[in-house]
């Protein structure tokens, strides 16, 4: 198989991130004796600055763990719904959808406090020492990469008219930054020294000093900030401009927690996921719809592209109407043998252009009014308007990702990272939101709020209804594999509603190819050319779908693609290399020998280690 790189081994540390600068700050801790999940926390914080249009302090992140000798856990760092971000409150407002932008999207900021419980219960190095890296960036610049100097280019007009104190940090001298320029940002620099300064000042045991700066951001100088900033009215996606309901008690009352993760045994794998409050568990639906005759299958043939597709079909129709956290969600039907036996049986020859969720227990699943079926809501022809079966479309759709920008069409996405030590630690986090694209910068911190309200509905009554109080459901979706109780990888990527598609084709190809020079072929499992279905609601702002869209990466190559518009797929033919931004490592437990592997798409995520 071809590779663009090796995939990496050693037996020291390996760390893989979608930025190079957070990939070597995270070994440059290991190097200093840290252990994973302090390597994990410095390069989550780098990310905030080297790319701010893909994270931000003020985001949120889940995080699967997997401490040396100890159980999986998940990390949930996704903060809820304000308690005055009532379905009541939009609506009088005359808002029929959560806009995608500005202060009334925003849920309660929870990276900070989740990276930073992270570092005090599993880390042994104090703050300072992790963040450092991250404060010497933002004071002294960054390299700008072509992707975030084309998301500052998209939104300057909105900058430079309406989010002034955004075209403060982002416009240095009114224009967007060049590629390969230094972008510096002295005031989030400024906020992580005064963190700092508290945290110290505080005293005692390196904990005592980390719960220190949690305090001050929850109650603090940047909950006093952040609530007077998200007061003020701001132009949002839905052309008009609104103050969000954001408060200081909103931030007070929350902190990350730790809670135990779903799993799913597939072919003598064990696969851990966050629970349905994320799309975590679509991933082990997709395993629990796989035929048994799957392993016959050839990866990259039009039969093998449309089983996965299908399946991934049903189960993120099933995440539309049952995932959630605003109402019970019915996880052990949705994992059952028997009932995905059921649904398997949906899938036929040809491509489905339905939303089909199922009936876990009996129960009658709802879909939300907007994307309903046999409603007038839920035909919307400017989502449905794609080419007829057999016909090739252009362009790539990104109806899954977050849109962003003054009229929604700037794409947000999301970082990722993976770190494994010597001692058997091992993480993988997907940071995401808070984007620069996605509110104004609050002028005192240096940072934007984020968005994530904007995955919540208007329409009571269903899992994923905006409660205040509860958190939106997310497509954030670290993964973490085991054999035989052991982990042996963790993996993950951005992409929005592509990411548990994306991360189980790469599982797949790992899981099923032969070792190769003693190893998991992680490298050629990421480069193999991939693709993703938009026939799907949308979990972004305007909440579209696409049936039977099916985008696929060119070098798939003519006879797989004219198989699969044989099948009814609405084939969109994208870039050679366009699907997918997948990060890994992985840990042999009889030799403990490591692997890691990265991404080439977009030339910045690298994987490193020794």
């Amino acid at each position: 198989m071809f590779t663009t790189r090796p995939t990496l081994q050693g037996t020291f540390g390996m760390v893989s991130s979608t930025h190079w600068i957070a990939s070597q700050c995270a070994m440059a801790v290991l190097e200093e004796g840290g252990n994973a999940f302090d390597a994990a926390v410095a390069a989550g914080f780098v990310l905030q600055v080297v790319e701010p249009h893909l994270n931000g302090p003020a985001g949120e992140v889940p995080v699967v763990l997997a401490p040396a000798g100890g159980p999986v856990r998940v990390l949930c760092g996704q903060g809820p719904a304000p308690a005055g971000a009532t379905v009541e409150h939009f609506t009088t407002l005359g808002l029929d959808h959560v806009p995608g932008t500005g202060p009334l999207a925003a849920a309660v900021p929870g990276a900070f406090d989740a990276w930073l419980l992270l570092l005090r219960d599993h880390g042994t190095r104090t703050l300072p020492e992790v963040l450092r890296y991250a404060v010497h960036y933002a004071e002294h610049g960054h390299p700008v990469t072509e992707a975030e100097a084309a998301t500052i280019g998209a939104v300057r007009e909105l900058f430079t008219t309406e989010w002034t104190t955004s075209a403060a940090v982002h416009l240095p001298g009114g224009r967007p930054p060049a590629p390969g320029t230094r972008l510096r940002n002295p005031a989030l620099a400024a906020t992580w020294r005064r963190l700092l300064a508290e945290s110290e000042a505080a005293g005692g045991s390196r904990e005592r000093r980390i719960d220190a700066a949690r305090r001050a951001w929850r109650e603090g100088f940047v909950a006093e900030a952040v609530a007077a900033f998200a007061a003020r009215p701001a132009l949002d996606t839905s052309g008009e401009r609104h103050a969000g309901v954001l408060t200081g008690d909103d931030l007070a009352r929350w902190s990350a927690g730790y809670e135990d993760p779903v799993t799913f045994d597939w072919h003598g794998w064990t696969v851990a996921k966050a629970g349905p409050w994320s799309q975590g568990p679509v991933f082990l639906q997709q395993l629990a719809l796989l035929p048994g005759d799957f392993d016959a299958l050839e990866p990259g043939t039009a039969e093998y592209v449309h089983t996965l597709a299908e399946g991934a079909k049903l189960a993120l129709a099933d995440r539309d109407a049952w995932y959630g956290d605003a109402a019970e969600v019915p996880l052990a039907d949705l994992l059952d043998p028997g009932y995905n036996a059921a649904r398997r049986r949906l899938v036929g020859d040809h491509a489905s252009r339905e939303l089909r969720p199922g009936s876990p227990g009996g129960r009658t699943p709802v879909l939300p009014a907007a994307v309903r079926p046999g409603t007038a809501r839920g035909r919307r022809p400017d989502a449905m308007s794609v080419a007829g079966a057999g016909e090739p479309t252009t362009g790539t759709p990104w109806a899954g990702q977050p849109r962003t920008g003054p009229d929604g069409a700037t794409r947000g996405d999301t970082c990722h990272l993976d770190v494994v030590d010597r001692w058997g630690n091992m993480v993988a986090a997907t940071p995401s939101g808070g984007w620069l694209q996605s509110n104004p910068v609050v002028p005192e911190l240096g940072f934007p709020l984020g968005t994530r309200l904007q995955m919540t509905w208007l329409e009571p009554g269903l899992p994923a209804t905006l409660t205040p109080g509860r958190r939106p459901r997310t497509t954030l979706t670290p993964s973490l594999a085991l054999r035989d109780g052991e982990p042996v990888l963790a993996f993950g990527t951005p992409g929005g509603d592509q990411q548990d598609q994306w991360s189980l084709h790469f599982f797949l190809a790992v899981a099923r190819r032969p070792a190769v020079r003693g190893g998991p072929d992680l490298q050629g499992a990421v480069d193999a050319p991939g693709w993703h279905t938009d026939s799907l609601v949308s979990s972004f702002h305007p909440r579209t779908w696409q049936p039977g869209a099916l985008t696929v990466e060119s070098r798939f190559g003519e006879p797989a693609v004219a198989g699969l518009r044989r099948r009814g797929h609405r084939v969109t033919v994208g870039g050679p290399w366009t699907e997918g931004r997948l990060c890994a490592v992985a840990r042999d437990p009889a030799t403990g020998t490591l692997y890691a592997a990265a991404n080439p798409r977009g030339m910045q995520g690298y994987a490193v280690g020794r």
